[in-house]
């Protein structure tokens, strides 16, 4: 019997939780599970940029455990990226750390999609 596994902290949960390849009917495509610990395993590495050691300790496992961690959320991407395959994020064995300041969604961070008004011409009534 395998050891239980212990939480992993999180400090953010998903705003989107399903991506799928455009113009190919989700009846038909082949989906992969990405879990929330994966993610954020991403989200520290590849986004904030830390080291394996500091994302490690804010998930609260060890490095070699971020590691493996990181290495299947990077398996999963690129199989559904290469393989045009549908990501579903859910799942895993997490804490949601209540003491990270959360970052604003998406859409409010940049005001209106972050390129304010370039590129579309004059505006109306000029």
């Amino acid at each position: 019997m395998p050891r239980p596994r212990h939480y992993r902290r999180v400090a953010h949960l998903p705003q989107a939780t399903f991506y799928k390849p455009r113009g190919i009917p989700l009846s038909v495509l082949q989906h992969i599970i990405l879990t929330v610990d994966e993610l954020e395993a991403i989200r520290l590495s590849n986004l904030q940029g830390l080291y394996q050691e500091q994302a490690a300790e804010q998930m609260n496992v060890s490095r070699q455990t971020f590691g493996r961690i990181l290495e299947s959320a990077h398996k999963k991407i690129a199989d559904a990226l290469v393989n045009g395959k549908a990501l579903s994020i859910e799942g895993g064995v997490v804490e949601l750390d209540t003491t990270a300041i959360p970052e604003p969604p998406h859409r409010f961070r940049h005001g209106h999609g972050g390129l304010g008004h370039q590129g579309r011409g004059p505006r109306r009534g000029q």
